[in-house]
């Protein structure tokens, strides 16, 4: 096996996209924390790091890069996370045999205080998807009222919804989606949201296989990311919506006004695709905080 530092950390990674199934997002930040860490260290020993020296490294190495990380701005949440890669690395390289260090399980994770997801209103939701199909582009405006109402419908992920294909529409009654980790779950179909897909379908002016993408660029490229959040930027000028009104906010008002309306958080956490009910108790605490906002400002000692 290679001896030195970076070499080891390519097949870490390596490891980490074909068993962990690891997303290209989780590749790339935890990579670029063990690349920094390594290049910390080598300026910190004077030397190359290689097997040898990463078997040395003591809690207070360790501790030394997390100070520069902190002195260069980085927060509690990017300190968690360059620890969490670190740990990977060092538990990569115990189970492949290269070397064991225990010097990165014997820090403390920071404790980060979890914001709280900023939902719209319901208004403001049926607001941003009747204004995104006003488009001087007849098709450009069904596709951007299609993926939006992908993700205040169906709670979807902004990558989840550029992932489906063409072979994907008509919608049955429910839609299989490949999420995190690429695990699969199925969600309900409105009967808004599957007009909503045939009306985008029929006005698509490209012609596709059924394995193509579904979602595409005014040039008729695979719509990425950064054009939804583009989408989404555009209609918060337009209508006068607060910076909260991302492509994300959709699936959080969507979690919130299902529990809202009487749903129960199980079934929540099924359609959202989370792993841990943890993650889905967050959008209760937001019920929470709108009934003491409401009390506060209704009852006469509150004012």
């Amino acid at each position: 096996m290679a001896d030195g530092a970076d070499a080891l950390r390519k097949m870490w990674l390596q490891a980490l996209a074909h068993e962990r199934r690891a997303s290209p997002h989780t590749l790339r930040a935890y990579g670029d924390d063990v690349a920094r860490f390594i290049g910390f260290q080598a300026g910190h020993i004077g030397g190359a790091v290689t097997q040898k020296t990463l078997a040395k490294l003591t809690p207070a190495d360790i501790r030394a890069f997390i100070t520069a990380r902190r002195a260069e701005g980085l927060g509690a949440g990017g300190v968690q996370r360059a620890l969490a890669a670190i740990r990977s690395f060092y538990k990569f390289l115990a189970k492949e045999g290269v070397l064991e260090n225990a010097a990165a399980r014997s820090l403390r994770t920071p404790r980060v205080r979890r914001a709280l997801p900023r939902p719209l209103s319901p208004h403001d939701a049926e607001r941003v998807l009747a204004e995104a199909g006003a488009h001087d582009v007849e098709w450009l405006g069904a596709r951007d009222a299609a993926l939006l109402t992908l993700l205040y419908g169906a709670g979807l992920r902004i990558s989840e919804a550029l992932g489906l294909k063409r072979g994907d529409v008509p919608l049955g009654e429910t839609l299989t989606v490949l999420g995190k980790g690429r695990k699969e779950r199925s969600v309900p179909v409105l009967p808004v949201l599957r007009a909503a897909l045939d009306d985008y379908a029929g006005k698509l002016p490209f012609s596709g296989a059924p394995s193509s993408p579904l979602f595409l660029s005014r040039r008729g490229r695979p719509m990425s990311a950064r054009e939804a959040q583009g989408l989404m930027q555009n209609l918060r000028g337009r209508l006068g919506l607060p910076d909260k009104a991302t492509p994300h906010a959709l699936r959080h008002s969507f979690a919130t006004h299902i529990l809202q309306g009487g749903g129960d958080l199980r079934s929540v956490q099924e359609l959202l695709g989370h792993a841990s009910l943890s993650t889905t108790q967050i959008y209760t605490a937001i019920d929470t905080r709108q009934l003491l906002e409401t009390y506060a400002k209704a009852h006469p000692r509150g004012r």
